[in-house]
């Protein structure tokens, strides 16, 4: 599913206008026919409530105004607060606006702070809300009158129905500029939003609904968007039959850099993941005292001792040990465990630039590169960086608050810079390629913010590239199986609680239900 920026959403209109003949009256009444379709699937008793219509002064209030003349239509009661002069409506929201006079629908002109509080009795007495305040194109902080009304509605804790987007969203990046409407629903017109998306954005919109209000398809793929929201049928159509014939030599042998004195567990997970995830082969170097530990941790995977420092890590005496293991293999994880010791830092850097093979870089290898990010510039293979939004901190030297204010032009910006692939995670992870495209990931649930989550997502991901996946679809069948296993335990355990090698085991059960479909038509 694309995902169209507020500048998309608007040249595909002007594009549907200009070039194509749909008039903008038409996509008015397209967008706010659709709109009250879904309004009353949602809320199937109206006719039983008083419903209100707050617009403002442009195209989103226009939409308001078509829903309300719907309503009127159906006998609903229905009343419009109109936060603007009338004589400042234009173009096709004016046009509607004038329908709604023959029909009898009041129409309470509030211009100021003194006209609201004038209403805001009768304001309170509104059963339902229907947002058509601000659309799309917010950019800057809600203030003012605007400001007070959607402060007003959140408070009386009534249901809200937005239109295209709850107003106060920015529509890009799904944060709230300064005070932004709770809806209950939101019904959204040509393409969903990133900022649908994207929390708190998420939150904020409720159930959501595109309407299809006429832009032909050849506009939208002309225009191109690079957003995609990351759901069960792109992987489904990603994952590959495996031959009948086919045998551990041919699934892939991934070698997994891990593990020092009390993180044995990251490193094993790693590895257990990968081979969960259908890699035929997995090595797990590691400090060599670790060995005894790991080796009774795992069956499945193979271990190899690797020189360690005096402090019990690894350190660049480990350097050309780790190359000669990577004779042969498909990929390389590193991180998870690793440490921070100077030493080891200066290997994961070496081991970075000289790697044969792609390179998964999580935890400890991400911290590796902080302050040190023009190491990638010098990376022969495909890179794929897993950050929590802490670790992108430190790589782009910003605060967490900046990176989660931004999501999406975080990772890809940091994506297209260094031509890496780049997974931040969180809340509906985002995950960028070098060419642009942004997918939003829509599996998993608050239960996984817990520790080992994010060495199964790296054993994962290098898993499937170990198989022979490509880096694009090994990130986007790591992180969305990762997810699914999630929702899987929290309805059959709890919504928390549950442990991340519980998520690794069930991995291949979720796989099972993306390829039944695939096997049975192979």
């Amino acid at each position: 599913m694309y995902l169209v920026t507020a500048d998309e959403m608007r040249e595909m209109d002007r594009r549907t206008i200009e070039t194509f003949g749909l008039p903008g009256r038409v996509l008015m009444e397209n967008a706010g026919r659709g709109a009250t379709r879904f309004l009353l699937e949602q809320f199937p008793d109206l006719k039983d409530l008083r419903v209100a219509v707050v617009a403002g002064r442009g195209n989103n209030g226009g939409d308001g105004y078509v829903i309300a003349r719907y309503l009127a239509h159906k006998d609903i009661s229905v009343a419009v607060y109109l936060l603007a002069d009338p004589k400042r409506i234009t173009g096709d929201a004016a046009a509607n606006l004038e329908l709604l006079l023959p029909l009898g629908i009041p129409v309470i002109q509030i211009e100021d702070k003194e006209t609201f509080t004038d209403h805001r009795s009768r304001m309170r007495g509104e059963d339902l809300w229907i947002d058509a305040i601000l659309g799309t194109g917010l950019k800057s902080d809600v203030k003012g009158l605007y400001k007070n009304v959607i402060d007003f509605i959140n408070s009386l804790e009534k249901p809200v129905f937005a239109v295209d987007i709850p107003s106060g969203l920015n529509s890009d990046t799904g944060q709230s500029c300064g005070s932004c409407i709770r809806a209950s629903a939101t019904a959204t017109f040509g393409f969903a939003k990133t900022g649908h998306f994207i929390y708190p954005g998420v939150e904020c919109t409720g159930n959501l609904k595109v309407v299809d209000i006429g832009i032909p398809p050849h506009v939208a793929e002309a225009l191109g968007p690079k957003q995609f929201l990351l759901g069960a049928s792109r992987i489904t159509n990603d994952l590959k039959v495996r031959a009948p014939d086919a045998h551990k030599g041919r699934t892939g042998h991934l070698l997994v850099v891990a593990g020092s004195p009390g993180k044995t567990g990251a490193a094993a997970m790693t590895a257990m993941s990968a081979v969960r995830s259908g890699a035929g082969l997995v090595t797990l170097g590691a400090p060599a005292g670790l060995n005894a530990i790991l080796e009774s941790q795992l069956l499945e995977a193979m271990t190899c001792r690797l020189p360690e420092t005096p402090a019990g890590v690894l350190g660049e005496s480990s350097y050309d040990r780790v190359m000669a293991l990577l004779a042969g293999k498909r990929c390389l994880a590193i991180g998870p465990g690793l440490g921070q010791d100077p030493s080891t830092v200066k290997l994961v850097q070496r081991l970075l630039t000289d790697s044969p093979v792609p390179v998964v870089v999580d935890a400890d290898g991400l911290n590796s590169l902080a302050g040190a990010v023009e190491t990638l510039h010098r990376c022969k293979v495909p890179m794929i960086l897993t950050p929590h939004p802490g670790e992108m901190a430190r790589l782009v030297s910003k605060t967490v608050e900046e990176i989660q204010a931004d999501r999406i032009t975080c990772a890809r910006e940091f994506s297209q810079t260094f031509k890496v692939h780049v997974v931040l995670k969180g809340a509906n992870t985002v995950i960028a390629h070098p060419d642009g495209t942004v997918f939003i990931n829509t599996s998993g649930n608050a239960g996984m913010a817990s520790g080992g989550m994010g060495d199964v997502l790296t054993g994962l991901i290098a898993g499937f590239v170990t198989q022979g996946y490509s880096p694009e679809t090994g990130c986007q069948a790591g992180v969305f199986l990762h997810g699914a296993a999630a929702d899987t335990l929290a309805q059959r355990i709890g919504p928390f609680g549950y442990l991340a090698s519980e998520v690794m085991d069930r991995v291949p059960a979720e796989i099972m239900k993306l390829v039944n479909d695939t096997y049975a038509g192979a």
